[in-house]
């Protein structure tokens, strides 16, 4: 059993920064590929970012690559998402989630795949403003 409790969103002018940090409680954490989704009002929840377990491989959705940057620190069970020059259509309920996997399986577009992951967090809000 993992949980997972995300924290740092916040509300942020257009171009600004956030960085989201997601907390998981269990032993093990590098035996779970690890990835952020978002959820905007009225819209489908979509794949923003995955990493891997050892944290080797990485993949971004095509809406934040080169503008979010996720990482992981094994030691401390944490996976972070540094968000950059953050737009308006970021605006979203972003989650944590989890899935076992291989430490060293790397992520792939499969990896952007919601009904894959086992464990989620509760959600922590993004709102960029115009």
């Amino acid at each position: 059993q993992v949980q997972l409790v995300e924290s740092g969103g916040g509300l942020v002018q257009a171009g600004g920064s956030l960085r989201l940090s997601c907390a998981a409680s269990g032993r093990t954490f590098s035996g779970y590929t690890m990835a952020w989704f978002r959820q905007a009002p009225g819209k489908e929840r979509e794949f923003v970012s995955a990493i891997s377990g050892s944290g080797f491989t990485t993949y971004y959705a095509d809406s934040v690559k080169g503008r979010f940057t996720i990482s992981r620190d094994n030691t401390k069970n944490t996976v972070s998402l540094q968000m950059n020059s953050l737009k308006p259509e970021d605006t979203a309920v972003y989650y944590c989630a989890a899935k076992p996997a291989s430490m060293f399986a790397p992520v792939t577009p499969r990896s952007g795949y919601s009904s894959g992951y086992t464990y989620w967090g509760q959600g922590t809000q993004v709102t960029v403003s115009s």
